[in-house]
């Protein structure tokens, strides 16, 4: 798992319950016992008793989900089994038993799971209760699926603009222009921006920000958000983003090359060689803490919004659950709560997913910067036609970055329509 810094709560917390659980009767004046609310009535809790619920989770957050449960098995008389699982098994374990029967009837997830479960049958949609608002709409849009919200999120994480303020000063760019601009008057003329490129493999991730900046979106999303199967990079937006990486490559300024592998990145950027690096809160040198640093979102390129793809985490429901109504409860009524996401927080630092939390951890300026990056991005597409894009995707922007290809348009086209062959 990629290392964290201690900042973005993993937290989903919805204040609203219920309406049974905002419509408790008051207590008759009386002192006949037999008139005293019962427990159901006094908390809102449902009587679950006989009722088991099994939970898949990572050993990281076992013990926050473990402390939940401890308080719904309390208030509703329901038992919870948590199963402790490897995280890198999760899905496949899930989409094998499921449909045997032996799956669980929650699991902790990541939302780009999202298109196999769906396409396996094994997971079902999960009801917020109205609170979809109180949530990042990136964190919702995330776990939607051909306009059905199929997870609870809590967390999210995107890459961002990190900025050394002792090379190029504490206020950040807006423009690529401009961060070009700054790095040059203080002296990195020949490097004043690291763009990840995961050295000759190329990273269509890192560079996102950057193609979406053109309007070249990988798929295209419905009203809904959910990410339809139409490949959005192609035409005047993906071949002026083309021309772009062709400029600033090897064949022309030289920013962008295909050396720069993840340790190479991170340390020409704590070793001040370079003033400006794009990347994410796990970078090992967020570790020390001893560097003087501003995180923004990233800069335009191309004029529109530089869109980070998102990573959400969440829980899933089975779609073979026989408690599917006590699962969501345990959901919306007890993980949605804010001590139990601090609790998650605690055991895997991640940003916030509920909007007012979010804003509450962005005192912190670092988290900020990451929170701002993540609420103008993109979840990253959860389809099975993205399983289609990286190579094809990658390759070609390696060819753009060192040259290889002088026509910068015709590139980005064939890749395109290679891909659009390749998913039909």
């Amino acid at each position: 798992m990629r290392k964290q810094i201690g900042m973005g709560a993993a937290v989903v917390a919805t204040a609203a319950l219920l309406a049974a659980c905002s419509s408790d009767p008051e207590p008759a004046e009386t002192t006949d016992s037999s008139a005293e609310p019962t427990t159901e009535e006094s908390t809102g809790a449902i009587d679950a008793s006989g009722q088991t619920l099994t939970i898949w989770t990572d050993a990281e957050r076992q013990d926050a989900i473990q402390t939940v449960a401890d308080t719904f098995e309390a208030e509703t008389g329901a038992t919870v089994e948590i199963v402790q699982k490897n995280f890198e098994d999760l899905r496949n374990d899930f989409i094998a038993q499921v449909p045997t029967g032996e799956g669980p009837d929650i699991t902790v997830g990541a939302h780009d799971w999202l298109g196999a479960l769906v396409e396996a049958g094994v997971v079902n949609t999960v009801d917020l209760a109205g609170v979809e608002d109180d949530f990042e709409e990136v964190a919702v849009d995330a776990f939607t699926y051909d306009g059905q919200l199929y997870g609870l999120p809590y967390a999210t994480e995107a890459i961002a603009l990190i900025q050394n303020a002792d090379l190029v000063g504490d206020t950040a760019p807006t423009t690529w222009d401009e961060m070009i601009e700054m790095s040059v008057e203080a002296g990195f003329e020949d490097r004043p921006f690291i763009l990840f490129t995961n050295g000759t493999s190329g990273d269509g991730y890192s560079a996102y920000p950057l193609q979406t900046s053109f309007g070249a979106p990988v798929f295209v999303q419905d009203e809904s958000g959910s990410y339809t199967s139409e490949v959005g990079m192609g035409g005047e937006a993906g071949e002026a983003f083309a021309q772009f990486l062709y400029d600033n490559g090897q064949a022309g300024t030289g920013y962008f090359s295909d050396t720069i592998d993840y340790d190479t990145s991170s340390e020409l950027f704590a070793s001040g060689e370079s003033p400006f690096i794009l990347q994410g809160p796990w970078m090992p040198f967020f570790d020390a803490g001893d560097m003087n640093l501003v995180v923004s979102p990233m800069v335009s390129a191309g004029g529109e919004t530089a869109a980070p793809f998102v990573g959400v985490q969440g829980f899933y429901v089975s779609a073979q659950s026989q408690n599917t109504l006590l699962a969501n409860d345990f959901l919306t009524n007890y993980m949605a709560t804010e001590d139990a996401q601090r609790a998650l927080y605690e055991a895997d630092p991640r940003l916030p997913a509920l909007t007012a939390l979010a804003e509450e951890f962005s005192s912190d300026p670092i988290t900020a910067g990451f929170v701002e990056s993540a609420s103008q991005g993109v979840p990253m597409p959860s389809i099975p036609e993205m399983g289609n894009v990286w190579d094809l995707w990658n390759a070609a922007e390696i060819q753009l970055i060192t040259g290889t290809s002088d026509d910068p348009a015709g590139t980005w086209s064939a890749m395109v329509e290679e891909l659009e062959a390749s998913i039909g």
